[in-house]
């Protein structure tokens, strides 16, 4: 405001200083253009020799006819008869055009004089003189700069006041937003920003606001649920491992070993996993900040070589090439935690396909299981998500292999789903088509 306001003001200084300064030239200049009009005209009368007594005039002006040796000749009705308006040192500079102002004492009247001479008569000998009196523009040029004096302080004001309810009325909201943030960091909970009811760039800017506000949240929601399940699927193993320990402690010489040492094996490799788990879960969050690394693929060597690790699993897969692009190990790593998930809930048999399917290829893992509910099967997808008579079993995992599956087959395009394979389950994970190498 303060800037706004010393704008305004040396615009309105610089303005008026401008208005006043033309109208007084353009005053000037009517006087002169008056003053000369009459001198011409009575320099017209001398050269045809036709000079009344008094010299006729127009307008508020005084006239004299002035000879060589400085005498006056002829004068208008006001015009002193004796002594001419102008000095014998000035009358050369009039007649070379000059307009000369003077006193008005001169002539008996206030304020500034305006004097023009033409020259006249045989010869040019003779000059005409024409005194203007200019104390009437000058009034009106002063009258005009007192006004304004007055005027621009008032109407500077009356901006400020006007531009200050304004830019309060439009800053209002920001306040109001500024306000409501500090209120949500202030005390590290869920809110919303108010949103106004103008349709402007302020409410567009609140809704945003908001909106990236309900995602923070659903991220830090996110994370806090993340950490607890970590943590409680971290304190599980943790525990029987204590309490092996702690028995064997107290039993002392009667303690088996070997027996021990097996538990503690299984419930360290255990950790292992849920810990690689959660690290691959963690990197394949931060990938969308980098770049990935992908490669050429070939589907069905792919899935080929990995069924090599589980023999009661069938594979059918293509005799032409199926080319996709992305990380073997990853893909690799997806396919496989499909697989372990078929065989933890078969009966009798797996089988893994891959076949083209228009832009993608298709790549399915069946088994003739219970299955899942059709209202679980996103579910399922979820980190730390497992059905309840998945908890039941000691076999059951984390919660994080088919999550894993999803984040890496979105990593490379793709897409995966679970549907029914009548009976039983059938992953089925579609990925982009490429040419190959």
């Amino acid at each position: 405001m303060l800037i706004g306001v010393a704008g305004l003001a040396v615009g309105l200084t610089v303005g008026g200083v401008g208005m006043v300064f033309a109208l007084g030239l353009a005053l000037q200049a009517t006087a002169d253009s008056e003053a000369l009009q009459s001198a011409r005209g009575v320099a017209a009368m001398v050269n045809e020799n036709e000079v009344p007594e008094p010299l006729p005039v127009v307008g508020d002006v005084r006239v004299q006819v002035v000879d060589a040796d400085h005498r006056v000749l002829a004068a208008s009705i006001d015009a002193d008869r004796l002594v001419p308006v102008l000095y014998r040192d000035e009358m050369p500079r009039a007649r070379d055009g000059e307009h000369l102002f003077i006193p008005g004492d001169r002539l008996g009247i206030r304020g500034p004089v305006r004097v023009v001479a033409v020259p006249a008569g045989p010869d040019n000998a003779q000059t005409v003189l024409v005194a203007k009196s200019m104390g009437d523009l000058t009034q009106s040029v002063r009258l005009l700069r007192n006004i304004l004096l007055v005027a621009f302080p008032l109407l500077l004001i009356a901006l400020a006041a006007v531009a200050w309810r304004v830019v309060g009325l439009t800053l209002r909201p920001v306040e109001g937003l500024r306000t409501g943030a500090e209120e949500i960091t202030g005390g590290g909970r869920p809110g919303q920003l108010p949103v106004p009811d103008s349709r402007d760039e302020i409410h567009r800017l609140a809704v945003t606001l908001n909106d990236m506000l309900d995602r923070l949240e659903a991220a830090r929601a996110k994370q806090r649920a993340f950490v607890a399940d970590a943590a409680h699927e971290l304190r599980s193993p943790l525990a029987n491992m204590r309490t092996q320990l702690e028995v064997a402690q107290r039993l002392g010489d009667r303690t088996d070993w070997p027996a021990v040492g097996e538990d503690l094996l299984a419930d360290t490799q255990r950790l292992s996993r849920l810990v690689d788990d959660l690290l691959l879960l963690a990197r394949a969050d931060d990938a969308g900040a980098r770049a990935v690394r992908s490669m050429p693929v070939e589907l069905g060597e792919l899935v080929t070589t990995l069924a090599e690790r589980y023999p009661s699993v069938a594979v059918a897969a293509p005799d032409d090439p199926l080319w996709t692009t992305g990380e073997p190990d990853a893909l690799a790593r997806a396919v496989a935690n499909l697989l372990d998930n078929a065989l933890r809930h078969t009966r009798t048999r797996v089988e893994v396909a891959v076949q083209p399917d228009g832009a993608y290829h298709l790549i399915t893992v069946t088994d003739d299981g219970p299955g899942i509910p059709v209202a679980d099967r996103d579910r399922v997808f979820d980190r730390f998500t497992r059905l309840d008579d998945a908890r039941a079993r000691d076999a059951g995992g984390a919660g994080l292999g088919l999550a894993i599956v999803r984040e890496l087959v979105r990593r490379y395009g793709g897409t995966v789903r679970l549907a029914d394979a009548g009976p039983g389950l059938r992953a089925e994970v579609r990925l982009p088509a490429t040419d190959g190498a």
